[in-house]
């Protein structure tokens, strides 16, 4: 919705009539210089859900019950969408990627698009023997299939320009601080701040350099 104004020239009529004068109201020449006015479209992309209506609540003062949006992540059998990573919110659904790259260009014409971050992290666990940490085998998985996801959505005839693996190096996760390891590469924050690459790193690898192995599929 919040590309709408950019190449529509106006918020969605849907959220006009929800937030009314709360929205700024563009002019003409507001609307002839918003529209087409990026070069391409940036997506941050980790996760999905199903999401449903919910009565809005201030009292709870939840991000999203205030929106009258509740996130569901669990199918209606009761099995859970994906496999959940270290963070509570990050569930492994790439499926999810191919249906917004799909959305994004039908809306939007077909833009450029750059997935600009997608990752999924590790618990941080300083009682865990490094070869352990380094031996990423989720990663390797949800790199596999997220990267299939972007394959399958250029297929569909989504403008997908370039993607990036979020992140290199584990860092610094806002309000986590370095309990959760998002990286490519493992920082061992105890002992100088040594590098070290991790399975997924290794995967990487071989999978720009295009080393495929039999039936022409990278292992």
């Amino acid at each position: 919705m919040y590309l709408d104004p950019i190449y529509h020239g106006n918020y969605p009529e849907t959220m006009r009539e929800k937030l009314g004068d709360s929205l700024p109201h563009f002019s003409e020449r507001d609307k002839e210089l918003l529209k087409h006015s990026i070069d391409f479209v940036g997506l941050n992309h980790y996760t999905t859900r199903f999401v449903r209506h919910a009565k809005m609540d201030l009292e709870d003062n939840d991000f999203y019950r205030v929106q009258e949006a509740d996130r569901i992540a669990e199918w209606e059998d009761g099995e859970m969408i994906g496999e959940k990573a270290a963070s509570s919110w990050l569930y492994i659904v790439p499926w999810g990627l191919r249906k917004v790259l799909n959305y994004i260009s039908t809306r939007y014409n077909y833009p450029p698009v750059y997935v600009t971050e997608n990752g999924m992290d590790d618990e941080d666990d300083h009682t865990s023997p490094i070869h352990e940490m380094l031996d990423d085998k989720l990663r390797v998985s949800y790199y596999k299939g997220y990267l299939a996801a972007v394959h399958q959505a250029i297929k569909d005839g989504c403008n997908v320009r370039g993607y990036f693996a979020w992140s290199l190096m584990d860092n610094f996760e806002w309000h986590l601080g370095y309990t959760k390891r998002f990286g490519l590469i493992y920082v061992d924050y105890r002992n100088g701040l040594t590098r070290h690459l991790k399975s997924s790193a290794y995967w990487f690898l071989r999978f720009l350099k295009d080393e495929q192995g039999k039936n022409g599929k990278l292992d």
